[in-house]
C-alpha cells in the first residue's frame, strides 16, 4: 500500500489551531503522515536576508515573517501528540542542525525527510546518520550525480522521492518518469513522489507508475497566505481515495479470466478453439 504523506509543512501560518485541523483533515483523509518543517532561523538565514523588507501578516522584515511561521518545540510537542491521538505517523523536515538535534531530543519522530535543499549538505546528512531513524529523501534541484551521492553518504535511506522544486509546478516539469528511473537505479530503495503540483493528475500517474510513497502538501484554502498554498492540495480526502482507487487497478499483472466476464464470454464467444 502506497505510504501517503500529508506535508502541512509552513500552511498552518503560525496557527496551533489551524496546523490541528489540518492533522484532522490528514486523519479523516486516510493518510499515513503529516509532515511538519523545523528551521533554526538564525542558521538557516544570514542577517542580511533576515533584515529584509518583507510585507506579512506578522510585520514588514523577513524576520518577522519567519518567526511568525515558527512554532516552539512545545508546540511540537503538542503536534506530535496530537498527530499520535489520530494514529499518524510524525515526519519533520529539519533544515539545520540545531533544529536536527531539538527534535530528536524532544520527539520520537517516525521519519527524517530531507528537504531537496539539503540533498546536497554532507554534513547534514551525516548527522541524520547518528539519529538512527528512517530517512526520506527528496531529489528536486539535484542532478542525478547528486542523488546518487547523497544515497552512499545516507545509512537508513527508505523512500526516495522523484521531486521538482517549483511551486506549483507546471505539467511539463513533473517527469513522472524519473520515479520509474529511480526505480530501475536504485532496487533496494523504496521510490516515491513528492508533489508540488495544484491538481490531483499528478499523485495519481505516479501511484500508477508504482510510487510506494507519495507526499503531497495539503491546505484549507489555496488563496491563503504563503508561498506553499498555491501548490497544495484543498480535497485531500477525494486525492486519497484516488490513489488508492488507482492501487486497485493496478491489479497484479498476470492476465486472467474474471468471474464476471465468464457469462459474457459464454453469452457473446461463438468459437473458442484457437488453442486446438
Amino acid at each position: 500500500m502506497t505510504y501517503i504523506i500529508a506535508e502541512i509543512g509552513i500552511n498552518h501560518n503560525g496557527s496551533m489551531d489551524l496546523a490541528k485541523e489540518l492533522i484532522l483533515t490528514a486523519a479523516l483523509s486516510g493518510c499515513n503522515a503529516v509532515k511538519f518543517q523545523k528551521r533554526t532561523i538564525e542558521e538557516v538565514y544570514t542577517d542580511e536576508e533576515l533584515d529584509r523588507f518583507r510585507e506579512s501578516p506578522w510585520g514588514t522584515t523577513n524576520r518577522q515573517q519567519k518567526e511568525g511561521l515558527e512554532f516552539t518545540i512545545e508546540q511540537y510537542s503538542e503536534l506530535y501528540a496530537f498527530a499520535k491521538s489520530r494514529k499518524l505517523d510524525f515526519i519533520v523536515s529539519c533544515w539545520d542542525l540545531k533544529s536536527v538535534d531539538l527534535i530528536e531530543a524532544n520527539l520520537n519522530i517516525d521519519y527524517h525527510k530531507v528537504a531537496s535543499a539539503l540533498t546536497t549538505d554532507k554534513i547534514f546528512l551525516q548527522r541524520l546518520n547518528k539519529t538512527k531513524k528512517p530517512v526520506i529523501l527528496s531529489t528536486g534541484m539535484c542532478t542525478q550525480p547528486q542523488i546518487d551521492a547523497a544515497l552512499n553518504v545516507l545509512d537508513n535511506t527508505e523512500f526516495v522521492l522523484a521531486c521538482t522544486s517549483t511551486y506549483p509546478t507546471v505539467s511539463e516539469e513533473i517527469n513522472l518518469k524519473h520515479i520509474t528511473s529511480l526505480k530501475e537505479r536504485f532496487p533496494t530503495v523504496k521510490v516515491g513522489f513528492s508533489n508540488h503540483y495544484n491538481g490531483q493528475d499528478a499523485c495519481v500517474g505516479a501511484t500508477a507508475l508504482g510510487a510506494e510513497c507519495i507526499e503531497f502538501h495539503i491546505t484549507k484554502d489555496r488563496t491563503s497566505y504563503g508561498s506553499d498554498q498555491s501548490a497544495s492540495i484543498e480535497d485531500t480526502h477525494s486525492l486519497v481515495l484516488a490513489i488508492r482507487n488507482m492501487e486497485k487497478m493496478l491489479g497484479d499483472g498476470i492476465k486472467k479470466i474474471y468471474e464476471s466476464e465468464k457469462p459474457i464470454a459464454k453469452k457473446l464467444r461463438k468459437v473458442d478453439d484457437i488453442l486446438s
